[in-house]
């Protein structure tokens, strides 16, 4: 359940600070992409760089403390969470948080956030039970914050009672309870269609140990594949060389060359109801591919390179009722060049990037995309984790493909 989602760890200062040293290491565990932002208070009882060690991602507390002049710290983290997680919090951030304020890197990124929000309050048990905290944890929870109630026992201070932060293995069965159950929610939008996605980089070999390939990941693919699935379609992914290995329980087609790809996809091509490109395929191959090692001789070496099959301009040609998505990866012009792919190779809808911004690029787990028709931009999208951007773009095909668009 926690596998590549972003989560936003807000450390607040009291005690149970050093919880958070655990529950970030646990989360990580779990696949989670940790981002920690501390409060001033909070660099009393732990340092950063124990988070940061835990977390392998840069920890946040000065609002600021640019680091990235390519966008602002305490939005880029707002929008690219799937959850913020506020643990422990005192009373005074859970003040803050009812009342607007933001004074600081944490209160400033929960009024930026349009993410899930949970809190696990920590503090003095007659703290916990005094009106004015009451009534702020209510007015949260009235709101859609969720709190993740403490627990009872000895305290720091010395009383017994309710205060103590819940126990992080605790807080993670929660979280994985609330991204499950967000699942299971997603609606069937594509209950009983077809579905085929490319995923990855191409190879186009030289001889037995050498090949032409490039940088994708193939994890946007496998998002869109797994964000596919959930929304209830029938998923067939036909993927090259990945970084990784693709979602389980959907079915999978492997190949290296982009002849190869192209007659995988062919084959699914006429009962399919959409195709998604969004593998990297290799533009040239080798004319003549060696049978053996080429030996090392002279200081140049000419190779003699030929087109690959242009995939998703033949499936345009070929295009009768299915729904055809295309990729544009760029570096300039962005906008230009989607929208001329887009006619060009009779697509329904093109997804643009410009892969040499931060968080855009092959291999990130962020995305900053626009999604183009032929009437120009359907959707221009914030940097958001792969599986949101997956999950935004199926949402619009599953409007195209059943009528509701106008």
């Amino acid at each position: 359940m926690l596998n590549g989602k972003k989560i936003v760890l807000g450390v607040t200062g009291g005690i149970a600070a050093y919880k958070a040293a655990v529950l970030c290491s646990k989360l990580t565990q779990k696949g989670a992409d940790v981002h920690v932002i501390m409060t001033s208070s909070a660099k009393q009882f732990i340092t950063e760089l124990t988070l940061q060690s835990l977390s392998k991602n840069p920890v946040y507390s000065d609002t600021f403390d640019e680091r990235d002049p390519s966008v602002v710290s305490h939005i880029d983290l707002a929008d690219m969470a799937d959850l913020v997680l506020v643990a422990p919090a005192t009373a005074n951030m859970i003040g803050k948080m009812a009342h607007g304020l933001a004074d600081d890197m944490l209160s400033t990124t929960l009024l930026a956030t349009m993410a899930p929000v949970m809190v696990a309050p920590a503090m003095n048990v007659h703290m916990y039970q005094h009106p004015a905290v009451l009534d702020n944890m209510n007015t949260l929870v009235s709101r859609g914050v969720m709190m993740i109630e403490p627990g009872e026992g000895l305290l720091a201070c010395g009383y017994v009672g309710k205060g103590r932060m819940e126990e992080p293995e605790t807080i993670i069965q929660v979280i994985e309870q609330f991204f499950a159950e967000q699942k299971q929610a997603e609606p069937k939008l594509l209950e009983g269609k077809k579905i085929v996605v490319t995923a990855g980089g191409t190879i186009e070999r030289l001889d037995p140990v050498r090949y032409i390939t490039n940088d994708s990941s193939g994890k946007m693919g496998f998002a869109i594949a797994q964000a596919a699935h959930d929304m209830g379609a029938d998923v067939h992914l036909v993927i090259g060389h990945t970084d990784m290995a693709p979602p389980k329980g959907i079915k999978v087609v492997s190949i290296q060359s982009a002849q190869e790809m192209y007659d995988a996809v062919l084959d699914l091509w006429e009962d399919s109801d959409v195709v998604i490109k969004a593998a990297a395929v290799a533009d040239y191959r080798a004319e003549h591919v060696a049978s053996s090692k080429i030996k090392k001789s002279g200081n140049r070496m000419t190779l003699e390179l030929v087109k690959t099959v242009d995939i998703l301009e033949q499936l345009g040609k070929l295009k009768k009722s299915q729904f055809l998505i295309g990729f544009a990866a760029e570096t300039n012009d962005v906008e230009t060049f989607a929208k001329e792919k887009l006619v060009r190779k009779n697509c329904d809808l093109i997804v643009a990037n410009d892969v040499s911004t931060a968080g855009a690029g092959f291999r990130s787990d962020t995305n900053i995309v626009q999604i183009y028709d032929a009437d120009g931009l359907v959707e221009q999208l914030p940097m958001l984790s792969k599986q949101e951007v997956a999950r935004r773009l199926l949402k619009i095909t599953a409007e195209r493909i059943q009528g509701v668009y106008s």
